[in-house]
């Protein structure tokens, strides 16, 4: 993937400057997995979709190793599927880049399953009402088609990807949300024209029904690596993420302090408006509505430095308020809500340390973080499933203390118990 990532090398206190970043990556796709459920499985809340049943009390508290997946992967997706197994596809090797992989809780394995039709990085996957799993856009070693427009449809029945249509305009480090009424909601990104990157403002929505993507309104500013979290009332918060203009790479220290702002989707209107900003700017940070229907945005980076602080959106007052801190600083992170309502928050990458092992959690009824111990990798940019039973599955991802442009895939998996 050496291509489309620019290089940097270590600084203390600022972010190195990456092209390629997951989009709501491991937060739409956390949010996401959570859509379906077996027979067996334990019922969900009809609010935030998190099963309501913990797995077995006599596990052991922690992480722990599963199965290695058959191919070393990074900005891969994840996704929770109907039958109860996790769809882990792309971000390999070039060799492997369009190949995909089942989990399955059961037998905490991996197996093969269909490849897509074009290797991708760091694209979006959305489950749809229909089961079908839509990934799209992203980054491509094809130089000459460096970001992807094309997107394509997963079937669990079969096991096969078929061609999924295409969105007006390429897109990588976009955010993919999937609307009450079944659509999907594809915002921002990044796109790449004679070798300078640029952010987007457009969006897009995908309609299963009839298989096409078609333009609706724009955000009010340009943004790539943001969050999208759908609010209980319909409507998509949408925070955060690179975007000023002129920006010839991903943010850097220099080019790209991010930005603070945030704006709401309305679906029925198809039109987004600006509303407060967060205490500052954030991109790569992680954002997960909580049972309580307010939205917890944590970590991230400003432009200069991780950040460890954290903060509330309150739909209700349509504000951001800070809470909690964690206790370290980081990007690229994963959070997860568990079945009690506490936030898994695990990994990511701090530029003094390198990509980190440590967990923490947060407990909104204390407004605060606390340890949960650590992986047995260190891991950024991999990502991290919910699955039927409470556990939560870590997939894969990059581990370095060097400069991230050079972040060695990983295979391995691990599961978190409650």
């Amino acid at each position: 993937m050496q291509p489309r990532r620019s290089r940097g090398t270590a600084t203390t206190g600022g972010i190195r400057p990456l092209r390629v970043r997951r989009a709501a990556a491991c937060v739409v796709i956390a949010a996401l997995a959570f859509a379906g459920c077996r027979s067996t499985a334990p019922t969900a809340s009809p609010t935030t979709g998190v099963p309501t049943r913990l797995a077995s009390r006599n596990a052991t508290v922690g992480f722990s190793p599963t199965s290695s997946l058959a191919a070393a992967r990074l900005l891969q997706t994840a996704s929770l599927l109907s039958t109860g197994r996790v769809l882990v596809a792309g971000g390999g090797a070039p060799e492997d880049a369009a190949k995909a992989e089942l989990y399955d809780p059961a037998t905490e394995s991996f197996n093969a399953t269909g490849s897509m039709s074009t290797g991708r990085y760091g694209a979006t996957a959305t489950v749809l009402r229909t089961g079908r799993v839509l990934i799209d856009g992203g980054w491509s070693e094809d130089p000459n088609n460096p970001v992807l427009a094309s997107a394509e449809l997963y079937d669990p029945a079969s096991g096969l990807f078929a061609p999924g249509g295409s969105m007006a305009s390429p897109r990588a480090g976009q955010s993919a949300t999937l609307l009450s009424d079944g659509r999907v909601l594809i915002a921002g990104g990044q796109i790449e024209s004679d070798n300078v990157i640029s952010g987007l403002a457009s969006a897009e929505l995908y309609d299963p029904t009839t298989g096409r993507f078609s333009p609706t309104g724009s955000m009010t500013v340009a943004r790539f690596n943001h969050t999208a979290t759908l609010l209980p009332n319909g409507r998509v918060l949408i925070a955060g993420g690179g975007g000023p203009p002129g920006i010839g790479n991903s943010p850097s220290p220099v080019s790209s302090p991010g930005l603070a702002s945030a704006e709401l989707y309305d679906p029925t209107s198809g039109t987004f408006t600006a509303i407060g900003s967060m205490s500052g700017a954030r991109y790569w940070h992680t954002a997960t509505l909580l049972s309580n229907g307010r939205v917890l945005i944590a970590g991230g980076g400003d432009g200069t430095r991780p950040l460890a602080s954290a903060e509330l959106y309150d739909p209700a007052t349509a504000t951001f308020a800070s809470t909690g801190s964690m206790a370290a600083a980081r990007y690229l992170q994963t959070a997860t809500q568990l079945a009690s309502g506490l936030v898994l928050v695990a990994g990511g990458y701090a530029d003094s340390v390198g990509s980190l092992a440590s967990a923490e959690l947060y407990d909104p009824a204390t407004a605060t973080f606390r340890a949960a111990g650590s992986m047995a990798d260190t891991r950024c940019e991999h990502t991290a499933t919910l699955l039927n039973d409470g556990r939560v599955l870590v997939v894969a991802g990059g581990s370095t203390d060097e400069s991230l442009d050079d972040a060695p895939r990983l295979a391995t998996a691990e599961l978190y118990q409650p």
